[in-house]
Protein backbone atom coordinates (compact mmCIF):
# COMPACT_ATOMS: atom_id res chain seq x y z
CA UNK A 1 0.00 0.00 0.00
CA UNK A 2 1.51 3.20 -0.48
CA UNK A 3 -0.29 6.33 1.15
CA UNK A 4 0.38 9.96 0.32
CA UNK A 5 0.16 12.63 2.78
CA UNK A 6 -0.67 16.31 1.56
CA UNK A 7 -0.66 18.81 4.80
CA UNK A 8 -0.90 21.50 3.00
CA UNK A 9 -3.13 20.75 -0.60
CA UNK A 10 -4.34 23.30 -3.11
CA UNK A 11 -6.83 23.64 -5.81
CA UNK A 12 -5.15 24.85 -8.97
CA UNK A 13 -5.77 27.30 -11.27
CA UNK A 14 -3.33 26.95 -14.17
CA UNK A 15 -3.83 29.49 -17.33
CA UNK A 16 -1.77 30.60 -20.06
CA UNK A 17 -0.83 34.35 -21.41
CA UNK A 18 0.87 35.65 -24.38
CA UNK A 19 3.73 37.90 -22.34
CA UNK A 20 3.23 38.56 -18.74
CA UNK A 21 3.12 42.04 -17.95
CA UNK A 22 4.13 43.20 -13.96
CA UNK A 23 1.87 45.92 -12.83
CA UNK A 24 -0.31 45.81 -16.33
CA UNK A 25 -3.15 43.60 -17.59
CA UNK A 26 -2.69 39.96 -18.52
CA UNK A 27 -5.44 38.23 -20.36
CA UNK A 28 -5.74 34.13 -19.16
CA UNK A 29 -6.29 31.66 -21.70
CA UNK A 30 -6.87 27.73 -21.79
CA UNK A 31 -7.67 28.22 -17.68
CA UNK A 32 -7.39 24.72 -16.29
CA UNK A 33 -8.51 23.74 -12.78
CA UNK A 34 -6.74 20.86 -11.09
CA UNK A 35 -6.71 18.84 -7.65
CA UNK A 36 -2.53 20.08 -6.43
CA UNK A 37 -0.59 19.84 -3.63
CA UNK A 38 2.78 17.11 -3.71
CA UNK A 39 1.21 14.61 -2.54
CA UNK A 40 -2.08 14.64 -4.19
CA UNK A 41 0.24 15.20 -7.20
CA UNK A 42 1.58 11.95 -6.46
CA UNK A 43 -1.40 9.83 -6.01
CA UNK A 44 -2.63 11.18 -9.69
CA UNK A 45 0.62 10.06 -11.14
CA UNK A 46 0.63 6.39 -9.32
CA UNK A 47 -3.09 6.15 -10.27
CA UNK A 48 -2.42 6.81 -14.37
CA UNK A 49 0.68 4.62 -14.00
CA UNK A 50 -1.79 1.67 -13.02
CA UNK A 51 -1.30 1.39 -8.97
CA UNK A 52 -3.43 2.40 -6.73
CA UNK A 53 -2.50 4.50 -3.17
CA UNK A 54 -4.51 6.24 -0.63
CA UNK A 55 -4.17 10.30 -0.18
CA UNK A 56 -4.07 11.91 2.91
CA UNK A 57 -3.58 15.25 4.59
CA UNK A 58 -5.63 18.40 5.45
CA UNK A 59 -8.87 19.58 3.43
CA UNK A 60 -11.47 22.15 4.56
CA UNK A 61 -14.37 24.50 3.08
CA UNK A 62 -15.72 24.36 -0.71
CA UNK A 63 -12.58 24.07 -2.28
CA UNK A 64 -11.40 21.32 0.29
CA UNK A 65 -14.69 19.42 -1.04
CA UNK A 66 -14.11 19.86 -4.54
CA UNK A 67 -10.21 18.62 -4.15
CA UNK A 68 -12.10 15.55 -2.73
CA UNK A 69 -14.39 15.33 -5.27
CA UNK A 70 -11.82 15.35 -8.14
CA UNK A 71 -9.59 12.86 -6.54
CA UNK A 72 -12.52 10.49 -5.83
CA UNK A 73 -13.26 10.71 -9.61
CA UNK A 74 -10.04 9.20 -10.89
CA UNK A 75 -10.78 6.45 -8.61
CA UNK A 76 -8.46 7.58 -5.77
CA UNK A 77 -9.13 6.58 -2.31
CA UNK A 78 -9.19 9.38 0.00
CA UNK A 79 -9.01 9.55 3.64
CA UNK A 80 -8.18 13.38 4.56
CA UNK A 81 -8.41 15.13 8.05
CA UNK A 82 -11.28 17.65 7.92
CA UNK A 83 -10.46 21.17 8.96
CA UNK A 84 -11.72 24.86 9.89
CA UNK A 85 -11.13 27.47 7.07
CA UNK A 86 -10.83 26.60 3.35
CA UNK A 87 -7.92 24.59 1.73
CA UNK A 88 -5.98 27.51 -0.68
CA UNK A 89 -6.41 28.07 -3.93
CA UNK A 90 -2.83 28.77 -6.03
CA UNK A 91 -2.75 30.11 -9.43
CA UNK A 92 0.03 29.10 -12.05
CA UNK A 93 0.69 31.63 -14.78
CA UNK A 94 2.87 30.46 -18.25
CA UNK A 95 3.74 32.72 -20.72
CA UNK A 96 4.66 32.07 -24.40
CA UNK A 97 8.62 31.47 -23.54
CA UNK A 98 6.78 28.30 -20.92
CA UNK A 99 8.31 30.40 -18.08
CA UNK A 100 6.03 29.76 -14.99
CA UNK A 101 4.85 32.49 -12.52
CA UNK A 102 3.17 31.12 -9.34
CA UNK A 103 1.30 32.95 -6.95
CA UNK A 104 0.29 30.39 -3.76
CA UNK A 105 -1.70 31.43 -0.73
CA UNK A 106 -0.03 30.31 2.82
CA UNK A 107 -2.89 27.87 3.15
CA UNK A 108 -5.43 27.52 6.02
CA UNK A 109 -3.90 27.23 9.38
CA UNK A 110 -3.80 23.62 11.27
CA UNK A 111 -4.48 23.21 15.27
CA UNK A 112 -2.90 20.96 17.31
CA UNK A 113 -6.15 18.77 17.26
CA UNK A 114 -5.83 18.40 13.45
CA UNK A 115 -2.51 17.24 13.69
CA UNK A 116 -3.06 14.72 16.64
CA UNK A 117 -5.71 13.65 14.42
CA UNK A 118 -3.50 13.25 11.25
CA UNK A 119 -1.00 11.11 13.52
CA UNK A 120 -3.81 8.63 14.45
CA UNK A 121 -4.57 8.79 10.96
CA UNK A 122 -0.90 7.29 9.67
CA UNK A 123 -0.77 5.24 13.06
CA UNK A 124 -3.81 3.16 11.37
CA UNK A 125 -2.06 2.47 8.03
CA UNK A 126 1.77 2.51 9.16
CA UNK A 127 2.85 -1.38 9.02
CA UNK A 128 4.96 -3.22 7.15
CA UNK A 129 4.78 -3.56 3.55
CA UNK A 130 3.16 0.07 3.72
CA UNK A 131 5.49 2.94 1.87
CA UNK A 132 4.27 6.28 3.27
CA UNK A 133 4.75 9.44 0.86
CA UNK A 134 5.48 12.99 2.62
CA UNK A 135 5.52 15.94 0.57
CA UNK A 136 4.95 19.50 0.19
CA UNK A 137 4.82 22.61 2.42
CA UNK A 138 3.26 22.61 5.48
CA UNK A 139 0.34 24.55 6.29
CA UNK A 140 0.53 27.16 9.01
CA UNK A 141 0.32 26.06 12.68
CA UNK A 142 2.68 23.18 11.51
CA UNK A 143 6.15 23.78 13.36
CA UNK A 144 9.22 22.74 11.23
CA UNK A 145 9.82 19.01 13.52
CA UNK A 146 6.41 17.93 11.97
CA UNK A 147 7.48 15.63 9.08
CA UNK A 148 10.15 14.44 11.30
CA UNK A 149 7.83 13.15 13.77
CA UNK A 150 5.42 11.72 11.19
CA UNK A 151 8.59 9.72 9.68
CA UNK A 152 9.05 8.40 13.22
CA UNK A 153 5.88 6.92 13.68
CA UNK A 154 5.22 5.60 10.63
CA UNK A 155 9.09 3.61 11.05
CA UNK A 156 8.37 2.76 14.24
CA UNK A 157 5.55 0.42 13.03
CA UNK A 158 7.80 -0.83 9.76
CA UNK A 159 7.12 1.05 6.82
CA UNK A 160 8.93 2.90 4.89
CA UNK A 161 9.14 6.56 4.19
CA UNK A 162 10.20 8.68 1.05
CA UNK A 163 10.35 12.64 1.84
CA UNK A 164 9.94 15.39 -1.09
CA UNK A 165 10.38 19.01 1.04
CA UNK A 166 12.37 21.64 1.27
CA UNK A 167 13.76 24.05 3.92
CA UNK A 168 14.20 23.44 7.70
CA UNK A 169 11.07 20.56 7.72
CA UNK A 170 13.77 18.70 5.30
CA UNK A 171 16.75 19.57 7.67
CA UNK A 172 15.03 18.38 10.51
CA UNK A 173 13.84 15.03 9.01
CA UNK A 174 17.42 14.47 7.78
CA UNK A 175 19.05 15.46 11.41
CA UNK A 176 16.56 13.28 13.46
CA UNK A 177 18.09 9.71 13.72
CA UNK A 178 14.49 8.26 14.11
CA UNK A 179 13.51 9.85 11.65
CA UNK A 180 15.48 9.32 8.41
CA UNK A 181 13.34 8.94 5.17
CA UNK A 182 14.41 5.49 3.02
CA UNK A 183 13.71 8.00 0.00
CA UNK A 184 14.34 11.24 -0.34
CA UNK A 185 13.35 13.23 -3.72
CA UNK A 186 15.50 17.31 -3.53
CA UNK A 187 15.58 18.89 -6.63
CA UNK A 188 19.55 20.97 -7.18
CA UNK A 189 18.05 23.77 -5.50
CA UNK A 190 16.32 22.23 -2.22
CA UNK A 191 19.73 19.92 -2.36
CA UNK A 192 21.75 23.21 -2.13
CA UNK A 193 19.86 24.64 0.49
CA UNK A 194 19.81 22.13 2.88
CA UNK A 195 23.80 21.40 2.50
CA UNK A 196 24.35 25.12 2.84
CA UNK A 197 26.09 25.36 -0.85
CA UNK A 198 27.12 28.33 -2.11
CA UNK A 199 26.14 27.28 -5.02
CA UNK A 200 24.72 24.35 -7.36
CA UNK A 201 26.85 21.81 -7.31
CA UNK A 202 27.57 19.99 -10.62
CA UNK A 203 26.91 15.88 -11.41
CA UNK A 204 29.87 14.23 -9.83
CA UNK A 205 29.30 16.76 -6.66
CA UNK A 206 26.11 15.94 -6.43
CA UNK A 207 26.32 12.47 -6.33
CA UNK A 208 29.46 12.61 -4.09
CA UNK A 209 27.24 14.56 -1.87
CA UNK A 210 24.28 11.91 -2.33
CA UNK A 211 26.47 8.78 -1.35
CA UNK A 212 27.78 10.87 1.69
CA UNK A 213 24.39 11.29 3.05
CA UNK A 214 23.59 7.74 2.29
CA UNK A 215 26.40 6.61 4.55
CA UNK A 216 26.28 8.98 7.20
CA UNK A 217 22.45 8.81 7.99
CA UNK A 218 21.32 5.90 6.64
CA UNK A 219 19.07 6.56 3.70
CA UNK A 220 18.45 4.39 1.32
CA UNK A 221 18.07 5.67 -1.82
CA UNK A 222 18.12 9.43 -3.37
CA UNK A 223 17.17 10.89 -6.72
CA UNK A 224 17.51 14.94 -7.32
CA UNK A 225 16.41 16.17 -10.26
CA UNK A 226 17.61 19.07 -12.16
CA UNK A 227 15.26 20.48 -14.69
CA UNK A 228 16.43 20.37 -18.27
CA UNK A 229 19.61 18.70 -17.34
CA UNK A 230 17.53 15.96 -16.07
CA UNK A 231 18.23 13.98 -12.71
CA UNK A 232 20.87 12.05 -10.54
CA UNK A 233 19.93 8.93 -8.60
CA UNK A 234 22.03 7.37 -5.75
CA UNK A 235 21.77 4.48 -3.97
CA UNK A 236 24.03 2.19 -1.57
CA UNK A 237 25.99 0.76 -4.65
CA UNK A 238 26.16 3.41 -7.09
CA UNK A 239 25.28 6.31 -8.63
CA UNK A 240 23.61 7.33 -12.63
CA UNK A 241 23.00 10.02 -14.21
CA UNK A 242 20.06 10.07 -16.71
CA UNK A 243 19.96 13.19 -19.32
CA UNK A 244 16.96 14.75 -19.64
CA UNK A 245 14.54 13.90 -22.13
CA UNK A 246 13.55 16.04 -25.16
CA UNK A 247 9.90 16.72 -25.33
CA UNK A 248 7.39 19.53 -25.64
CA UNK A 249 7.36 21.32 -22.53
CA UNK A 250 4.69 22.83 -21.66
CA UNK A 251 5.69 23.73 -17.84
CA UNK A 252 7.69 22.13 -15.39
CA UNK A 253 4.81 21.86 -12.68
CA UNK A 254 4.37 18.59 -11.47
CA UNK A 255 7.46 17.14 -13.04
CA UNK A 256 8.97 16.26 -9.79
CA UNK A 257 6.20 14.92 -8.38
CA UNK A 258 5.83 12.73 -11.22
CA UNK A 259 9.25 11.10 -10.42
CA UNK A 260 8.24 10.94 -6.58
CA UNK A 261 5.44 8.58 -7.66
CA UNK A 262 7.27 6.71 -9.84
CA UNK A 263 9.64 5.51 -7.60
CA UNK A 264 7.12 5.17 -4.79
CA UNK A 265 5.30 2.60 -6.90
CA UNK A 266 8.58 0.89 -8.20
CA UNK A 267 9.01 1.06 -4.59
CA UNK A 268 5.78 -1.14 -3.55
CA UNK A 269 6.33 -3.60 -6.95
CA UNK A 270 9.87 -4.49 -5.90
CA UNK A 271 11.61 -3.31 -9.04
CA UNK A 272 15.15 -2.99 -9.25
CA UNK A 273 16.71 0.58 -8.96
CA UNK A 274 17.53 1.31 -12.38
CA UNK A 275 13.96 0.29 -13.35
CA UNK A 276 13.04 2.55 -10.74
CA UNK A 277 15.07 5.27 -12.11
CA UNK A 278 14.06 5.19 -15.75
CA UNK A 279 10.34 4.80 -14.89
CA UNK A 280 10.78 8.22 -12.71
CA UNK A 281 12.42 10.06 -15.84
CA UNK A 282 9.72 8.64 -18.31
CA UNK A 283 7.10 9.83 -15.35
CA UNK A 284 8.76 13.58 -15.05
CA UNK A 285 9.37 14.56 -18.87
CA UNK A 286 6.04 13.01 -19.34
CA UNK A 287 4.94 15.46 -16.56
CA UNK A 288 6.37 18.52 -18.73
CA UNK A 289 3.89 18.15 -21.68
CA UNK A 290 0.68 18.48 -19.86
CA UNK A 291 -1.38 21.47 -18.81
CA UNK A 292 -2.18 22.27 -15.39
CA UNK A 293 -0.86 19.89 -13.04
CA UNK A 294 -2.61 16.96 -14.58
CA UNK A 295 0.06 13.49 -14.55
CA UNK A 296 1.16 12.12 -18.01
CA UNK A 297 -0.95 9.60 -19.50
CA UNK A 298 0.39 5.60 -19.30
CA UNK A 299 0.73 5.60 -22.95
CA UNK A 300 2.90 8.75 -22.80
CA UNK A 301 4.71 7.64 -20.01
CA UNK A 302 5.69 3.99 -21.89
CA UNK A 303 6.41 5.70 -24.87
CA UNK A 304 8.92 8.01 -23.40
CA UNK A 305 10.73 5.14 -21.24
CA UNK A 306 12.11 3.67 -24.65
CA UNK A 307 14.62 6.88 -24.74
CA UNK A 308 15.68 6.88 -21.37
CA UNK A 309 19.46 6.83 -20.86
CA UNK A 310 21.49 5.76 -17.45
CA UNK A 311 25.20 7.12 -16.98
CA UNK A 312 27.02 5.55 -14.50
CA UNK A 313 29.21 7.92 -12.62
Amino acid sequence: MIVTVTLNPTLDKTADVDRLKPGGLNRLENITFDAGGKGVNVSKVIRALGGESVATGFLGGSSGREIERMLESMGIETDFVKIEGNTRSNLKVIDGESAMTELNDPGAPVAERDLALMREKLEKYAASGVTFVFAGKLPPGADANTYAGMIETVKARGAKAFLDADGEPFRRALNSAAAVPDFLKPNISELTECLALKEDPDVPRVAALCAGLIREKGIGKIAVSMGSDGAVFVDASGAFRAPGLRVKAHSAAGAGDSMAAAFALCEERGAPFEEAARLSMAASAGAVTTKGTKAPSFELVSELLASVRLEKI
